[in-house]
């Protein structure tokens, strides 16, 4: 686990993704998807160490960690049937001895889970948004939210469409629904057994948050890349989650997302919404779950589709996720920002440090 380094070198940082035993003893710089991240961080003086992470061998890389004055994290809430649990609390005991966390665990808690959504929903990009802090609660209050029209439900963790449904009332009193698992077709259904399926969302996550669902949704989602405070790029896909497959079934050409197309954070389409993002709404999101601007990640994202145009005609966006557990792939200014933030960060709390000293 070798380093790209720079003469003048000051901190050392840690980037965390998951991987078997051989993908940790063959991890460089050079051979993965974050290398612009590595070469990033060298120009900006940060020795930068690859630390693959899996269960069996988490003793490892805690003592790997330990060395560390930062740790950068991308790893998902959900992958190959294995959750953030163990790996979560091994961090918060990290940051407790030394290292600073990006993201942390807690923060991801109140920012990379869909309960932002309910947190934030009286902010400008939220909807009608509603909350089931249980199995019950569900029962009794979904039901009279769906007779307004097609509704979202979503688990509070997870990722690549796991746990997220379009719920459809039918004339019969059956529903239809289409997970945003990729590959997914409609169904038809009694509600309370469909219902019985989010039953196990409420052990992980804790809670299912209901959305309205946004009838632009086929015209794309924009994903606003955000390193603290500031935004470091802009995503624009035409997405298939929760749009029935064509004809020609979900494993079609047709069915198939559009690729993402990366802009910079200047590019003029998205010029209002980064003004919102800077100056109005993520200010108010740290204000609504009560954290401190430093504590941001130094790579998320917040997805927006867009919603129903204002009296002048233009665009609305409305929150439908924040990623903050691994927001990857990035625009090619994003790399930049990750090292500037981190040495930032690294450098303010070095300067804390040596005060508390002095």
């Amino acid at each position: 686990m070798d380093a790209i380094d720079k003469p003048g070198t000051q901190y050392k940082v840690a980037i965390v993704w998951r991987g078997d035993a051989a993908a940790r003893q063959e991890a460089t710089p050079h051979n993965n998807r974050f290398v612009r991240i590595f070469e990033a961080l060298a120009a900006e003086g940060i020795e930068a160490t690859p630390a693959v992470y899996d269960e069996t061998f988490a003793d490892a890389v805690r003592d790997q960690l330990l060395t560390a004055d930062g740790v950068l994290v991308w790893v998902n809430p959900l992958q190959q049937g294995k959750t953030r649990e163990q790996f979560d609390q091994m961090l918060r005991e990290i940051a407790v001895q030394s290292p600073w966390v990006s993201a942390h665990p807690d923060v991801i808690l109140k920012i990379g889970v869909k309960d932002v959504l309910y947190q934030t929903r009286h902010l400008g990009w939220g909807t009608d948004t509603d909350r089931y802090i249980s199995a019950q609660e569900l029962r009794a209050r979904f039901p009279t939210r769906l007779r307004t029209g097609p509704r979202v439900l979503k688990q509070n963790r997870g990722n690549d469409g796991q746990g997220v449904w379009k719920v459809e009332a039918l004339p019969n009193g059956q529903v239809r629904v289409l997970h945003a698992l990729r590959g997914s077709q409609p169904e038809e259904l009694a509600l309370e057994s469909f219902l019985a399926r989010c039953d196990d969302y409420f052990g992980w996550g804790g809670c299912v948050i209901d959305q309205a669902f946004q009838p632009r949704l086929p015209e794309g989602m924009i994903r606003c890349y955000m390193s603290g405070s500031k935004v470091c790029g802009f995503g624009h896909q035409l997405i298939k989650a929760l749009v029935p497959p064509p004809p020609s079934g979900p494993d079609s050409p047709e069915a198939q997302p559009g690729p993402r197309i990366m802009h910079s954070p200047d590019a003029p389409a998205f010029q209002t919404l980064r003004e919102r993002m800077e100056n109005e709404w993520v200010p108010a999101l740290i204000a609504a779950v009560a954290i401190d601007e430093s504590e941001l990640p130094a790579i998320w994202d917040a997805d927006f589709l867009y919603g129903p145009r204002d009296a002048n005609g233009a665009d609305t966006y409305v929150l439908c996720e924040i990623n903050a557990s691994s927001c990857f792939a990035v625009p090619d200014q994003a790399p930049a920002a990750i090292a500037r933030y981190t040495r930032d960060r690294l450098t303010a709390r070095q300067r804390t440090a040596d005060a508390t000293l002095a």
